[in-house]
């Protein structure tokens, strides 16, 4: 398994965690889907942010 480093620290453990507010297509929208950040333990430092559900922001 490739272990990946952050880039501001050099630290190897992460962690992930979810947002209190989801992100959703508009204003006036009534559901939404989460953001998912991937950080490092030892330092903070966001490695990534993904949005749990896409599928609500496809058209069609």
């Amino acid at each position: 398994m490739n272990e990946q480093a952050c880039l501001k620290c050099g630290g190897t453990e992460f962690a992930e965690g979810t947002d209190y507010m989801p992100i959703k297509t508009s204003k006036l929208a009534l559901t939404g889907s989460n953001k998912i950040y991937t950080f490092c333990l030892s330092c903070g430092e966001v490695d990534s942010i993904r949005i749990e559900n896409t599928t609500i922001f496809k058209k069609g």
